[in-house]
């Protein structure tokens, strides 16, 4: 059957609600053609990438403007992805006045849009900040890690937009029923066995690092992960498994027994017949992150944004000590802003750490700020760094990593 319009989303397509909105409904129109959608649905919120200056250019740049010279404003709550910088501190991080001046401008066009009710927050952990529907909402997100916690932990529904495309729903507040918006395709699609000690948030990194690049675009069902809601981590766990998979496959929905809120729903028939996958052993998933360095420029913390708990972990591993190489952790500001109040973050920068908000290293220019070796507890992060930064990187636990900026020297322990 061919796409249907009321006739509100037929006058929007026709104009006559301004060019901003015409142009928002010919991306989404085109979108719900090219994947068979029968109709559009309302979203009640979006998640927005293409922020960062270095990944969309003075190009990118120019079609915003463009858009928010037509008139764009958007129509549901929309947060935004990370920038390339600290919107604030981007001196102490060491970039550029060009660069930083041109990211801002970017994050001020989405201001001007009503992002975040013109005060934008730039995160991948929208979630983190209140922004988390309720289970079988409709959203629109475009960020990997995100639209699989929504998907998955949170039980929402929203397919990996693209930066123009959430940019089109924001505008709307529409998107096309397809996808993982349909029942049938939330189903799980392999089987996933665990038969290894999965403890620390590292682990499911490592772990979601092997079965990314095992399922693909695959809707993987775990058994065997002995984690339950009573783990004050839990969450930052299934942030870390979902993200990892995204990034070395390009999962948006995982379900694990007993725990994710469509898993019962969901789970595979006694005499199913989904691939089967066993996972006996994490060190694959570590290995398959690391390259051969000898020296760390740099220990990062924070990909996807760190959470509170995990900003007073790495608190609890510094306190009292020097740090002999530089450790950066990224997180939401609003996250920043509280972890300052518990004192966590004077304990960090006291050690000589800092605590940046807005920013995401997997999408900075990171050679040009000194580093060109990076140490991460974060599969995401290693795989971005790798292939958008180009930089060495080292893949291990969050214990490995404070060590190793403790001591100045690499530590695998």
């Amino acid at each position: 059957m061919p796409l249907t319009l009321t006739h509100e989303e037929q006058a929007w397509l026709d104009g006559r609600a301004g060019p901003a909105l015409q142009r928002a409904m010919e991306i989404i129109v085109a979108l719900g053609k090219i994947y068979g959608a029968q109709r559009l649905i309302p979203v009640e919120s979006v998640q927005i990438s293409g922020v960062s200056y270095r990944n969309i250019g003075d190009a990118g740049l120019r079609f915003l403007e463009q858009w928010v010279a037509e008139g764009a404003r958007v129509r549901v709550p929309t947060t935004l992805n990370p920038t390339a910088m600290d919107l604030s501190a981007w001196r102490q991080q060491g970039f550029d006045p060009d660069f930083a001046d041109r990211q801002q401008r970017i994050v001020q066009i989405f201001a001007q849009m009503g992002v975040g009710d013109g005060v934008p927050v730039p995160t991948c952990t929208p979630y983190l900040i209140g922004n988390r529907p309720s289970v079988g909402t409709h959203i629109a997100w475009a960020e990997s890690s995100a639209v699989s916690f929504a998907n998955s932990v949170l039980g929402a529904r929203t397919n990996r937009e693209g930066g123009p495309g959430a940019i089109a729903a924001a505008l709307s507040g529409r998107t096309a029923a397809y996808g993982l918006h349909l029942e049938e395709n939330r189903r799980p699609t392999s089987w996933v066995e665990v038969r290894t000690a999965v403890r620390e948030v590292s682990d499911y990194s490592a772990l979601g690092a092997v079965v990314g690049s095992a399922v693909k675009r695959g809707v993987p069902w775990f058994s065997g992960l002995l984690l339950t809601r009573e783990d004050p981590l839990w969450e930052e766990k299934l942030k870390a498994l979902g993200a990892a998979m995204a990034a070395t496959g390009a999962v948006a929905l995982y379900h694990v027994a007993e725990l994710t809120p469509e898993a019962e729903l969901q789970r595979p028939p006694a005499h199913h017949q989904l691939e089967r996958l066993v996972v006996d052993d994490l060190a694959q998933g570590y290995a398959m992150l690391s390259d051969p360095v000898q020296r760390i420029d740099l220990v990062w913390v924070g990909c996807p944004h760190a959470s509170l708990g995990e900003i007073e972990r790495v608190a609890e591993r510094v306190r009292g000590r020097t740090l002999r190489v530089p450790l950066w952790l990224t997180c939401a500001r609003p996250v920043k802003e509280a972890a300052m109040h518990a004192g966590w973050v004077s304990e960090i920068e006291a050690a000589g750490g800092s605590v940046f908000a807005d920013a995401c290293l997997a999408i900075a220019p990171v050679r040009t700020l000194g580093f060109e070796t990076v140490m991460t507890p974060s599969a995401k992060g290693a795989f971005y760094l790798r292939n958008l930064a180009r930089v060495g990187v080292r893949f291990a636990s969050l214990q490995a990593c404070v060590t190793t900026a403790i001591r100045g020297e690499l530590f695998d322990g």
